[in-house]
C-alpha cells in the first residue's frame, strides 16, 4: 500500500519566502552594479577618461637656466656650469633599496644616504624623481647608462651648478643659492624639481624672480613602464635675465683688502645723485663657492665656526649706535623746528646737567662756547645735548627718517635691517612705558636706543650731500632710472650742515683731520663718530681695554666738496676713535673710488679759513 506524503504547507511557504528574499537580494546587487557602471561609464566618463590619460600621458617640468650676475664693467660674477646627475623615480624602481644598492656599486652611497632617499620617497609622490648623485664624471656617467637595464627607475640628466667669482670680496653681495625652502614648495611647480636651487642670500635672493626665469614643459605619451612613446607638446623654458650690478668688482676687492687689516669692519659707497651702490663691503667675508660645494667641506665648517661670523653682512645687517655721525640729524631737526639760530652760542664746560644727571662731553675740559659750525667741526657733545633737549625726540626721529635712517631700503639685496629710530610711540609699544627726557639727551648724539646700518649712514650722507631723497640700489638699470625728489628740508639748513662737515675735515680743530689732504685732487667733507660699547671706555684708554670693550669707530663723508658725487660710511668694530681710525680709512677708500671715477679727477676746491691741522677726538 502506497502512502503519498504531501509537503506540509508551512515548508512550501518558507521556501517561497527564501526565494523571494534571494531574488530581491540579487535584484539589489545587480541594480547597484548597474547603477555604478552607469555612473562610471556615463555620468563620470569625462573624469575617468582624464585619469586614464594621466596614466599614459606624462608632463615633465623643465627648469630654466639661471641668469648671470655681472658688475658695472660687465665682468661676470655668477654664472652656471654644465654637468650631469643621476636621479631615481621610486614608482618605476619598485624595489628602491635594491636598486640603490646596485647603484652604490658604481657611485658610492652610504647606508645613511640610501635610507635618506627611501625616507624621502615615502614623504612625496612616488612618481617624483629624487637626486641620488651629482657632478658625475664621464666615466661614471657612461657606466650608469651601460647598466641601465639593471637599474630600473634610474636615469641620468643634465644639471647645472652655480659658480661665483673666486674670492671673498663679493660673497656678501652675491649671496648664494641653496635648496628650496619647504614653505615655498607650493608657489611654483618648478620649485618641486629634484635638486632645484633658489637664492638664499644676497642678490641671489633679492633678485630671485628676475634671475630664476620661467619653467618649460614636455608632454609625452608613455607606456606602462614609463618609456616615452611620442612627444605630444613641448614649451621651452625661458632663461633668467642677466643682472648688471652697480658695484665695481675690482674696487670692491681693493676696499675689502683695506678692511681686512681690521678684525671686523664695513664700508659702503653710494652715488649721491642716483643712489647707485659702488661698494658694499663687510669684513671678514666668505667665498660663496665654499657654500656651493659645501658637503663635508672643512672650509665650510671653518666658516660656520668662525667667532667673527663671516656670513653676517655687516654693511646691511650690522646695527650700530651712529654716535656723533647722528649730530647732523639733530642739527637739522633743531634748525627746522626753529629751536636754534646758526649764530647762537651755547656753553660747554665738559658736562651737561639734566634733572640731576650729568652727561659728559668727550672733551673733559669743554669747548667753552660753540655755535653750530664749531659744534659740528669739533663734535661738541654738550651743544647737541641742549639741541636735543629743546627739539624733542619726535622731531629728531622724523628728521632721521627723512634722511633715510630707521627705514628699510630695498636695494635689490636680501637680508637688510631697518635699524632703530626711537620715539614716544616706539617706547610705549616696546616697553609699555613713557619716554624719558634723559633718553632724548642720549639720542641727540646717536647713543641710547638709536641704531643704524652702514648702508643707512651712507644714504643719510648722500641725501645731505645732494639734497635729494635718493634711494640706494645695486641694480644698474634702477640707478639709471633714478629721479629723486628734493628733501623736505630748507636748502639753507642743509647747506649749513654741509659747511660744518667741510670744517670737520678741512679746518683747524676738526675731528676728521686724518681724512684731509688734496693729494687726490679733491677735498672731502665728513663727520666722525665714536660709538661707546662699554661704560669703562670713557675712563680707560682704548688700548688698555679688551678688544670687545673698545668703542666702534665711525666716519661718514662725501666728495668732492665742489660737486658731490659719492658718499661713504665706514665702521670699524671696536676700532677706538672715529677720527683716528675710520677717517683715514675712509679717505683711502674714497681715493680708490675717485681713481676709478669715470668723470675723471676733479679740480680741488680752495677753502678760505683756518689752516688744517690734526684734530682731536
Amino acid at each position: 500500500m502506497f502512502v503519498h506524503d504531501e509537503e506540509p504547507e508551512d515548508n512550501r511557504a518558507r521556501f517561497t519566502r527564501r526565494a523571494a528574499l534571494l531574488g530581491l537580494g540579487q535584484i539589489g546587487v545587480f541594480g547597484a552594479l548597474g547603477t555604478r557602471l552607469y555612473q562610471l561609464q556615463v555620468t563620470e566618463a569625462n573624469r575617468y577618461a582624464l585619469l586614464a590619460d594621466e596614466n599614459r600621458i606624462s608632463t615633465e617640468i623643465l627648469a630654466p637656466v639661471r641668469g648671470r650676475i655681472l658688475d658695472r664693467t660687465s665682468r661676470v660674477l655668477a654664472s652656471n656650469t654644465e654637468g650631469y646627475r643621476a636621479v631615481v623615480v621610486p614608482a618605476i624602481a619598485r624595489d628602491l633599496r635594491g636598486v640603490l644598492r646596485r647603484f652604490a656599486e658604481i657611485v658610492p652611497l652610504s647606508f645613511d644616504d640610501i635610507e635618506r632617499v627611501v625616507a624621502r620617497s615615502r614623504r612625496q609622490s612616488p612618481s617624483l624623481a629624487i637626486v641620488i648623485a651629482a657632478d658625475l664624471s664621464w666615466e661614471r656617467l657612461a657606466t650608469i647608462n651601460l647598466n641601465a637595464p639593471h637599474l630600473p627607475g634610474v636615469r641620468t640628466e643634465p644639471s647645472g651648478a652655480r659658480v661665483y667669482l673666486p674670492g671673498t670680496h663679493m660673497g656678501h653681495i652675491l649671496g648664494h643659492v641653496g635648496s628650496v625652502e619647504r614653505r615655498a614648495l607650493d608657489d611654483n611647480p618648478v620649485l618641486r624639481l629634484p635638486g632645484m636651487k633658489t637664492g638664499r642670500a644676497g642678490v641671489e635672493r633679492g633678485l630671485e624672480e628676475t634671475l630664476r626665469g620661467q619653467s618649460g614643459s614636455v608632454t609625452s605619451e608613455v607606456d606602462a613602464r614609463g618609456r616615452v612613446i611620442r612627444i605630444i607638446d613641448s614649451v621651452e623654458p625661458r632663461a633668467g635675465r642677466d643682472v648688471t650690478l652697480t658695484v665695481d668688482a675690482d674696487l670692491q676687492e681693493a676696499v675689502m683688502t683695506e678692511l681686512g687689516k681690521y678684525r671686523r669692519a664695513s664700508s659702503v659707497v653710494v652715488g649721491v645723485q642716483t643712489g647707485a651702490v659702488l661698494v658694499l663691503a663687510s669684513s671678514p667675508g666668505f667665498d660663496p663657492n665654499v657654500i656651493a660645494r659645501a658637503g663635508e667641506s672643512r672650509e665650510w665648517a671653518a666658516v660656520q665656526a668662525s667667532p667673527d661670523d663671516p656670513l653676517n653682512n655687516r654693511a646691511i645687517r650690522g646695527l650700530y649706535p651712529p654716535g656723533s655721525t647722528f649730530k647732523m640729524v639733530t642739527a637739522l631737526a633743531a634748525l627746522e623746528a626753529g629751536k636754534v639760530d646758526l649764530k647762537e652760542r651755547l656753553p660747554c664746560e665738559g658736562r651737561f646737567e639734566y634733572f640731576g644727571q650729568t652727561y659728559r662731553c668727550w672733551k673733559r675740559s669743554g669747548h667753552e662756547s660753540c655755535d653750530m659750525h664749531k659744534a659740528l667741526r669739533e663734535s661738541c657733545d654738550c651743544y647737541f645735548y641742549e639741541l636735543a633737549r629743546r627739539t624733542g625726540i619726535d622731531a629728531i626721529a622724523a628728521m632721521a627718517r627723512t634722511l633715510g635712517l630707521g627705514v628699510l631700503h630695498d636695494a635689490g639685496i636680501a637680508g637688510a635691517k631697518s635699524g632703530l629710530i626711537p620715539d614716544h610711540d616706539w617706547k610705549r609699544g616696546r616697553f609699555g612705558r613713557g619716554w624719558l627726557g634723559g633718553e632724548t639727551i642720549l639720542a641727540g648724539i646717536g647713543q641710547g636706543y638709536v641704531l643704524a646700518t652702514p648702508l643707512q649712514l651712507a644714504v643719510m650722507t648722500a641725501r645731505l650731500a645732494s639734497g635729494l631723497q635718493i634711494a640706494p640700489t645695486l641694480v644698474g638699470e634702477m640707478a639709471m632710472r633714478a629721479a629723486a625728489q628734493p628733501l623736505a628740508v630748507k636748502p639753507a639748513h642743509v647747506q649749513a650742515v654741509r659747511r660744518g662737515m667741510i670744517a670737520v675735515v678741512n679746518e683747524d680743530g676738526g675731528t676728521g683731520s686724518h681724512a684731509s689732504g688734496e693729494d687726490g685732487g679733491y677735498l672731502l667733507a665728513g663727520k666722525t663718530g665714536t660709538a661707546q660699547v662699554s661704560s669703562h671706555s670713557r675712563d680707560t684708554a682704548q688700548g688698555d681695554l679688551p678688544w670687545d670693550k673698545r668703542d666702534h669707530a665711525l666716519f661718514v663723508a662725501y666728495a668732492p666738496v665742489s660737486a658731490p658725487r659719492y658718499a661713504i660710511a665706514t665702521i670699524v668694530e671696536h676700532g677706538g676713535g672715529g677720527g683716528a681710525v675710520a677717517a683715514p680709512l675712509s679717505r683711502t677708500i674714497m681715493d680708490f673710488v675717485m681713481a676709478r671715477d669715470p668723470l675723471g679727477k676733479p679740480v680741488a676746491t680752495v677753502l678760505t679759513g683756518p689752516s688744517r691741522r690734526l684734530g682731536d677726538g
